[in-house]
């Protein structure tokens, strides 16, 4: 049974994304709860991802477990959640 995190992850995303639903298919293939945060598909209109990572990519994955922030690599997400808690 895979591991569950004590505070809930969240992800800043958009629907249409297709990065965005790698991270989303790893996130519910184990299991985990998270805080969904939907994004404008207008990258000029996300100050809230530019607030948690410096930037306006998505998708973003925000661990407080960890204090990990992973910033526009779907790949790099979904290898840090099964790592983690896969």
């Amino acid at each position: 049974m895979p591991k569950q995190p004590k505070k809930m992850i969240e992800l800043y995303q958009f629907e249409q994304c297709p990065y965005c639903k790698n991270v989303r298919l790893a996130l519910t293939e184990l299991g985990l709860s998270y805080i969904n945060h939907n994004v404008p598909f207008d990258q000029d209109k996300r100050d809230a991802v530019e607030k948690i990572s410096a930037q306006r990519a998505v998708p973003v994955l925000v661990d407080p477990n960890t204090d990990t922030i992973i910033a526009d690599d779907d790949d790099k997400a979904v290898a840090y959640l099964k790592k983690q808690y896969g």
